[in-house]
C-alpha cells in the first residue's frame, strides 16, 4: 500500500504500541514532533503551522489517553482538520500480550494502572480508544515488530517518495582535544606520515595542497582509503536498513591539523557520487 507523502501526521494508539519509536523516527526524517499536545490546541497549532510553514512544513503530533480531554475533544478537532492536504491519522495497535511484555521489560507503569494489573489497564485503554480507532486512516499493528522493523514499515508505507538522503558527517579531530562524542565510527590516522616533522609543511593545515599531496601519495594512505571504502560500502546499506538517517564518522590524528583533515576530505571523495549527503567538518583545525 503506497500513499502520497504525508506532512501533517497525528499519531495515537495504545500505550506501549510503538508511538515513541515512530516519533523518533519521524524526527530523523525531519518532522517537527510534539508529544502529548492537548486536543483543544490542535487548531492553534494548525494556525501556527500555516504562519510558520517554512519551519513547520512537516509535523507529527503524538496524542493519546494521557491527556485528560483526549477522548472527548479529539474527535471534534480531527473532524475540523482532517481535510488538510497530507493530513493522516495513524493508530498504533498491538496485542494485549505484546504490550504487557513490553511494559514488563521496560518496568514503566501503564498510564491507566492506578492499582490495576498491566493487563487490566491495557484492556481498559483498548475499550476507551474503540471510537478513536474508527477514525484512523491507517492502523499499524506492531505486535511482532522490532523497532527497526517498525521504522522500515513506516518508511515503505508512507515516506518512500519523500525520503531524504542518508547523511554522512565526517569530522576530523585531534586526539589531544578528545574524540567527538557523537561519533558512530572512529578511524585513527596517526600511523600515517606526519607533515608536522617537515619544516616547510609544519605550519600549513591539511587543506593545503602540498600537505594533501604529502599524505596522499604514500602507499599506506592509498591502502587505508581503499580499505575504508570497502568497509563503508559494506556497512552503510546496513545502517540504512536499521532505520538510521545519518552516520557520524570521526577521523583523528594527534592535533587535528594535518593528517585527519586530509583523510576526512579524501574519504568524502571516496564516497562521492553515491546517494549520500556528505558533509565534512574540521573540528580542531583552528586550535
Amino acid at each position: 500500500m503506497t500513499h502520497r507523502p504525508s506532512r501533517f501526521l497525528i499519531i495515537t494508539g495504545l500505550s506501549g504500541s510503538g508511538k515513541t519509536v515512530a516519533s523518533r523516527f519521524l524526527e530523523d526524517l525531519g518532522f517537527f514532533c510534539v508529544d502529548n499536545l492537548p486536543a483543544k490546541l490542535i487548531p492553534s497549532f494548525v494556525d501556527l503551522r500555516r504562519r510558520k510553514s517554512e519551519v513547520l512544513e512537516r509535523v507529527a503530533l503524538v496524542m493519546d489517553i494521557r491527556e485528560p480531554g483526549f477522548l472527548t475533544d479529539f474527535p471534534k478537532e480531527w473532524a475540523k482538520i482532517k481535510k488538510i492536504q497530507g493530513a493522516r491519522l495513524l493508530f498504533f495497535d498491538a496485542t494485549d500480550g505484546a504490550i504487557v511484555q513490553r511494559f514488563s521489560e521496560s518496568r514503566r507503569p501503564h498510564p491507566l494502572a492506578r492499582g490495576r494489573s498491566v493487563l487490566d489497564a491495557v484492556r481498559l485503554e483498548r475499550k476507551r480508544l474503540a471510537s478513536i480507532i474508527e477514525l484512523a486512516d491507517d492502523v499499524i499493528n506492531t505486535s511482532s515488530m522490532t523497532s527497526a522493523q517498525l521504522r522500515d514499515v513506516l518508511s515503505r508505507r508512507f515516506f518512500r517518495a519523500d525520503k531524504q538522503p542518508f547523511i554522512i558527517r565526517i569530522i576530523s579531530f585531534g586526539y589531544k582535544h578528545g574524540i567527538p562524542l557523537d561519533a558512530d565510527l572512529v578511524f585513527d590516522a596517526r600511523f600515517l606520515p606526519n607533515p608536522f616533522y617537515e619544516d616547510d609543511l609544519r605550519e600549513k593545515p591539511g587543506t593545503n595542497a602540498r600537505v594533501r599531496e604529502f599524505v596522499l601519495r604514500r602507499p599506506e594512505t592509498k591502502d587505508f582509503l581503499a580499505e575504508l571504502g570497502r568497509f563503508l560500502n559494506f556497512l552503510l546499506p546496513r545502517f540504512e536498513a536499521e532505520g538510521k538517517s545519518q552516520l557520524v564518522i570521526g577521523v583523528g590524528c594527534t592535533g587535528g591539523y594535518h593528517r585527519s583533515v586530509v583523510i576526512a576530505a579524501a574519504l568524502r571523495d571516496v564516497l562521492r557520487g553515491r546517494k549520500y549527503d556528505i558533509k565534512v567538518f574540521h573540528r580542531d583545525i583552528a586550535k
